[in-house]
């Protein structure tokens, strides 16, 4: 069995799964599955899969279409994680997997940091996969990913303060990186999970000026290296 076979088959084994269990805890079986055959350990995922899918939980069944023109009022409802599921799943089967793609990503990435950025996470997996081998299995793990990511959907609390320029100028933009505008917000307590202390940002004063001074990054081929340097 090749390693393309291997990850094909587990993706048909964990998909019989929710991207969640116990709660918030996220699903790792396909990305772990993923990161053990491209370290050389394609021999060790059936074992390791045998044992992780007994605390995992059937896979959430769809209650209400999502309409793909109505899709803002779910977005980010995490009750609606089957329908969104089904709403990817049906797509996705329906045209390119590229052309899906790139009219979700600028939707879903002001709410990348979901579930601890693991359905953003999941889906450069599964996007990386297909982009090597189109299978059926690699299809239904994209939608997969992006049902999460839409259902668990959460923007950064606080906004860039407005800054209105001279007459006849551009607006301005921030000039400064990431670790230096993080050096003037305070450390947060490490109570509570993820959702709690994003909470604590928007409670925050020092953030929304932090989030104003971020220089952006205006070309496509310099965002490699700035995520690098996160």
């Amino acid at each position: 069995m090749t390693d393309n076979d291997v990850l094909d088959e587990t993706y048909d084994r964990l998909h019989r799964t929710g991207p969640e269990f116990e709660g918030w805890l996220s699903n790792h079986g396909p990305m772990a599955a993923d990161a053990l055959i491209r370290l050389g350990r394609a021999e060790q995922v059936e074992g390791w899969v045998d044992q992780y899918a007994r605390r995992l939980e059937e896979a959430p069944r769809p209650r209400w279409s999502i309409s793909a023109h109505e899709w803002r009022d779910p977005l980010g409802d995490p009750s609606r994680l089957g329908d969104w599921c089904a709403l990817f799943a049906q797509h996705l089967h329906e045209e390119p997997w590229q052309d899906l793609l790139a009219r979700w990503w600028p939707r879903l990435l002001p709410g990348a940091i979901a579930s601890a950025t693991h359905g953003l996470i999941r889906t450069g997996h599964a996007v990386r996969a297909l982009r090597e081998h189109e299978t059926t299995q690699r299809l239904d793990e994209l939608g997969q990913a992006l049902g999460y990511w839409a259902a668990r959907w959460q923007p950064l609390p606080g906004q860039p303060l407005p800054r209105q320029p001279l007459p006849g100028q551009q607006p301005p933009v921030g000039t400064t990186d990431v670790g230096a505008a993080l050096d003037g917000v305070p450390r947060l307590g490490v109570a509570g999970g993820a959702r709690t202390r994003l909470a604590q940002l928007g409670e925050t004063p020092e953030w929304a000026p932090a989030l104003g001074r971020l220089r952006p990054v205006t070309q496509p081929d310099a965002v490699p290296a700035a995520l690098d340097a996160l």
